[in-house]
């Protein structure tokens, strides 16, 4: 492409309403040991006076601030999200809380001419929306900038598998030519996709049967958590497979090669299992020196060789799991054994895990934050960099999104010269504080019903001020959110 795009800045917004994954298993009889290596350490909850547009704004104006953004340079304001609550409009919510708030403050809002769509795939919509922010620079010939949020809003029934792996919170980017960060080399994407049936869904009638459709709407999912990872595992592998094949290099060296990695993160433990597997898978195709290392671990696995490489170049039909009632099984038996030896491996430890330590401690405490968790990774990698003093200019970056349902992204990039300065103005760390651990009544109550009592007040960004009531011909505004703005 004639043109360089890419990522200029992050910012990042949580809500300060935090649950100690200690305290909750303290709560739920759950391992803790277990819970913290698989999960993390805590996640947050949406206020009372919050949704997902309200969060995705502030994280724009802290976007704004951060790296003076002029907004009439924004030609493109995408938001990524799987938790809106209004059917018709999305981006443009943001743009008018953004126009007003601007207006205050005494600066301009932004570019009237401004394109504002919303895009939905699960925890992919965030990665969408930035492929699309990108697309629109690469064509656009004036000067002007884009600006993609994700932002969403986990929540699970109490007492089902996915209640430790709730989330909420919101990161805005700044897409730009000649970017600051991170060069995305757009036309090498790899992308993959496949309907998968009961993966993870949110359909309305399911809300509707809950009785949960009024002013505290929760979107509980219907999924089912083993078929989900096979779904993970099975399409990240597809989208690696094609961005290879897009820039014609083999899997080892190009692992070999990379700085940091950054997967979707639904909890902790998940990506480095995806990134493992499809190290593995590549050495099945990676020539004489590829076999022979996988016929080392096939060894040590005490597998063959022959019939782990059968299942890694089958195509097998993970649909096919739903119409048989069969969900749990597994789909990459042997390679999935074969993953536990590999673990134990110096390769492992020492290459892949190292590769995806950049920024992974400081994600225990968000949470799953769907569309915002790779887009907060990638952020929070880049801080962690800055503050060791690593000098990363030219090294390789992969990331790679997926999104229930299914369908993955497998997006490289490459750091700028001159990362360190807009890398140091993230403020990931400090978007954290403060916070406040909430007891479990008050949890339970945030959770059941949306509010509870003791909570602190926001002091910054965006609020519901209030939800329109009036339904009849004069005027009618039954469920519209109004907006107030804290500076």
């Amino acid at each position: 492409m004639s043109k360089e795009v890419g990522i200029s800045g992050f910012a990042v917004y949580v809500p300060p309403y935090r649950v100690d994954l200690q305290d909750w298993c303290q709560w739920t009889d759950s391992p803790w040991d277990k819970t913290s290596a698989v999960i993390g350490r805590s996640f947050r909850m949406r206020g009372p006076d919050q949704s997902v547009y309200t969060m995705a704004a502030t994280a724009v104006m802290r976007l704004i601030d951060s790296y003076d953004i002029d907004p009439r340079r924004v030609g493109f304001l995408g938001l990524g999200t799987e938790s809106s609550t209004d059917n018709s409009a999305g981006a443009v919510i943001i743009k008018g809380m953004l126009d007003e708030a601007l207006q205050t403050r005494g600066l301009p809002p932004i570019n009237r001419y401004c394109e504002v769509p919303e895009l939905k795939h699960a925890c992919l919509g965030g990665i969408y929306a930035m492929k699309y922010g990108l697309r629109y620079l690469a064509l656009e010939e004036e000067n002007r900038c884009a600006i993609v949020v994700s932002a969403d809003i986990a929540e699970y029934a109490r007492g089902s598998s996915g209640e430790p792996t709730q989330g909420a919170g919101a990161v805005a980017m700044l897409l730009e030519t000649d970017p600051g960060l991170l060069r995305v080399h757009l036309q090498d994407i790899g992308s993959a996709s496949a309907y998968r049936a009961v993966d993870f869904r949110k359909p309305v009638m399911r809300n509707l049967i809950r009785g949960k459709l009024n002013c505290h709407f929760q979107d509980l999912p219907v999924f089912n958590g083993k078929y989900s990872t096979t779904c993970y595992l099975d399409e990240t592998l597809h989208a690696l497979y094609d961005m290879m094949r897009r820039l014609d290099c083999t899997p080892t060296d190009y692992y070999q090669s990379l700085t940091a990695a950054f997967m979707h993160r639904p909890y902790h433990r998940m990506p480095m299992t995806s990134f493992a597997m499809s190290y593995l898978f590549g050495l099945a195709h990676d020539g004489a020196a590829g076999l022979e290392e996988l016929e080392a671990y096939c060894r040590n696995a005490d597998l063959d060789v022959d019939a782990v490489l059968d299942e890694m170049n089958s195509t097998p039909d993970v649909l096919q799991l739903v119409k048989d009632r069969n969900i749990d099984a597994d789909v990459y038996p042997l390679s999935v054994h074969l993953l536990k030896e590999f673990r134990t491996s110096e390769v492992f430890t020492q290459t892949l895990a190292a590769k995806m330590s950049l920024g992974s401690e400081a994600m225990k405490d968000i949470g799953n934050v769907y569309c915002a968790a790779l887009p907060a990774w990638i952020a929070a990698g880049l801080e962690e960099a800055v503050m060791q003093g690593r000098e990363l200019a030219g090294g390789k970056i992969l990331a790679v999104g997926y999104g229930s349902g299914d369908a993955a992204e497998a997006i490289p990039m490459t750091l700028a010269d001159n990362w360190r300065e807009p890398a140091s103005r993230i403020g990931f760390m400090a978007a954290l504080e403060p916070y406040q651990n909430l007891t479990q009544a008050q949890y339970e109550s945030l959770h059941d019903t949306g509010d509870a009592v003791g909570l602190l007040e926001a002091d910054y960004g965006f609020l519901i001020e209030s939800v329109g009531s009036s339904a009849n011909p004069e005027f009618s505004d039954e469920g519209i959110e109004y907006y107030r703005y804290l500076r």
